[in-house]
């Protein structure tokens, strides 16, 4: 079982800038995609980001031209920089891992989760 550990959230002020890691456990497959997702209180989870093995990427219209998800498949790692931060950003950050080689913005379609790491950003 592939386990997956997000770190890096905290408090940060309107403007500011995050970088969250998540670290998987095992490689989950020969190429594989990751994401990163997030959940306000009260809202659905939404999707933010995803890039698969080959480096190609795409990120939600709220947070284009703000936020990056390079990745490191040697360490079968993906970050999420987040910068020019807004309060409405603030929520709970999930990465998930999906064993397909294409870019997935469905939630149903991955295969891994971490557990979830808070943003903050005060105004």
């Amino acid at each position: 079982q592939v386990q997956l550990v997000e770190s890096g959230g905290g408090l940060v002020q309107a403007g500011g800038s995050l970088r969250l890691s998540c670290a998987a456990s095992a490689r989950p497959s020969s190429r594989y995609a990751m994401g990163w997702f997030r959940q306000a209180p009260g809202k659905e989870r939404e999707f933010v980001a995803v890039i698969n093995w080959g480096g190609s990427s795409t990120y939600a219209e709220a947070v284009k031209g703000r936020l990056t998800i390079p990745r490191d498949n040697a360490k079968n790692t993906v970050y999420l920089h987040m910068n020019s931060l807004k309060p409405e950003d603030t929520a709970v950050y999930y990465c998930a891992a999906a064993e397909v080689s294409w870019l997935v913005v469905r939630d149903g379609e991955y295969d891994y989760w971490g557990q979830g790491t808070q943003v903050t950003v005060s105004s």
